[in-house]
């Protein structure tokens, strides 16, 4: 469209209709654009998503398999040494009274790996928060341009 010496658009000349035309295609093209653009931040979002909620996924394998590793050394420990334990006390209180002592001792050492594991899980964040966060923030943004 040409301009005016004043910077105004030239419309000297032109019907109604051949302006109204170029209103009503110029809004076509921004309304398409914007969806354009509302399809691609969704498309964003669901990729922050899938990230966030990897990096939790991680986090969680790990504490699952810190809980793995101290059950097998747990397991291993409880047999070796409960052995070993219920031999030397067995000369002092009889074996009854040693296997139960050692079992005992084992049921603590349990507790603590259980509690532990139990607090690494309780880290994990399902919900991808700073995505969620985003697309708000994203939301509000286009509620602000369409008002």
């Amino acid at each position: 469209m040409d301009l005016t010496d004043d910077g105004r658009p030239d419309v000297e000349g032109r019907s109604v209709g051949e302006l109204l035309g170029e209103v009503t295609g110029g809004l076509s093209t921004l309304m398409h654009k914007e969806i354009e653009l509302a399809k691609l931040e969704a498309k964003q979002a669901v990729e922050m998503a899938k990230t966030e909620l990897k990096e939790e996924a991680t986090k969680a394998s790990k504490g699952a398999g810190m809980l793995v590793g101290a059950g097998i050394a747990a397991h291993l420990v409880l047999v070796f040494v409960s052995l070993m334990l219920m031999f030397l006390l067995q000369n002092v209180i009889g074996i009854e009274f040693s296997a139960l002592i050692v079992a005992l001792l084992w049921a603590v050492v349990g507790a603590v790996l259980f509690t532990m594991g139990r607090k690494a899980l309780r880290e994990v964040r399902p919900v991808p928060e700073r995505t969620i966060e985003t697309v708000k923030e994203d939301l509000e943004w286009q509620r602000n341009q369409i008002n």
